[in-house]
């Protein structure tokens, strides 16, 4: 059997144990805030866990909002970028987007496809990412130039690669969800799970739960198709609001400090811990370990 072919990603990525990408087939399901929590609660299962969190949806990149570190710059070092870290000098939580490299955040990606190949190529082969347990990568709706450029540039370590895939739970996002699950079947990487969100909403004065949407939508797709159901996530409003940063931001809250992050990113990472949501992510991230450990397995088996 021939050796896999050394390339600069594969340099890069190296020392990556796990790359998991999240996807939907559609958009409005929350996929960059399950990718968020993903990252966040993997960061949590372990006092020394590394985690990193690539933001390749290239026109409409919201990870920095969402960990609290918009208007952050990225450093050129001798070896490549330096990714912004979300937790500064602690450099457990790593981030890169195109956000970073944006004059305003409100500036558009204008971008034909092969400029977003060389960008994703760039941020696999350029991003000094050193020592991660586990890469998250938040990719946009769809199964289009940017997942064909992934799996492409990402072919040596192919068998680190898994997927999980975001749904809602009515009718329409499901069937898309399929499509994204055809996907992963085309390209041979394994699903990790299903996670169904924005399955009900709570109340937050009385704690009833009401079904905006219709529910139980992703846990039947997922036995039909023999999938692992990570679970169900209901609306938030206290996770909302923590990561669409709704509330108004007090000067110098997001400015970066001396020692990476910023106040309003540590802030983060302590509330999320708090919010409703939290509980019920980490019985999915049990899930998700659960599951890269038998895929580990399998690996060394063969």
């Amino acid at each position: 059997m021939s050796a896999v072919e050394e390339t600069p990603v594969s340099r890069r990525l190296r020392h990556v144990k796990h790359i998991i990408i999240v996807c939907s087939g559609k958009g409005g399901v929350g996929k960059s805030s399950v990718s968020t929590q993903l990252a966040l609660s993997l960061r949590a299962s372990s006092p020394t866990a590394r985690v990193g969190i690539l933001d390749v949806d290239l026109t409409g990149p919201s990870i920095p909002r969402m960990l609290g570190l918009d208007g952050h710059p990225v450093h050129q070092s001798s070896d490549g970028w330096v990714p912004v870290y979300a937790d500064g000098s602690e450099a457990r939580l790593a981030c890169m987007s195109v956000g970073f490299l944006l004059k305003k955040k409100e500036d558009s990606v204008v971008w034909r496809g092969p400029k977003k190949n060389a960008m994703i190529r760039q941020f696999l082969s350029d991003v000094r990412w050193g020592e991660l347990d586990y890469l998250v990568i938040d990719t946009p709706p769809g199964t289009s130039d940017e997942h064909l450029s992934l799996v492409e540039h990402m072919a040596p370590v192919h068998a680190r690669i898994s997927a999980v895939i975001v749904t809602t739970p009515q009718a329409v996002a499901l069937l898309d969800a399929m499509k994204c699950l055809s996907f992963t079947r085309a390209t041979n990487i394994p699903v990790l799970g299903l996670v169904e969100n924005m399955s009900g909403y709570v109340c937050p004065c009385c704690g009833e739960i009401s079904n905006v949407f219709s529910t139980g939508g992703g846990e039947e797709m997922a036995r039909r198709e023999g999938l692992t159901f990570l679970g169900s996530l209901p609306v938030d409003t206290e996770l909302v609001t923590l990561l669409d940063a709704a509330e108004v931001e007090r000067p110098g809250e997001s400015e970066a400090l001396p020692e990476g992050g910023s106040k309003r990113s540590f802030d983060l990472l302590e509330r999320y811990q708090k919010t409703p949501t939290a509980p019920l992510f980490k019985k999915i991230v049990d899930k998700v370990l659960e599951r890269l450990s038998s895929l580990d397995e399998q690996h060394q088996a063969s």
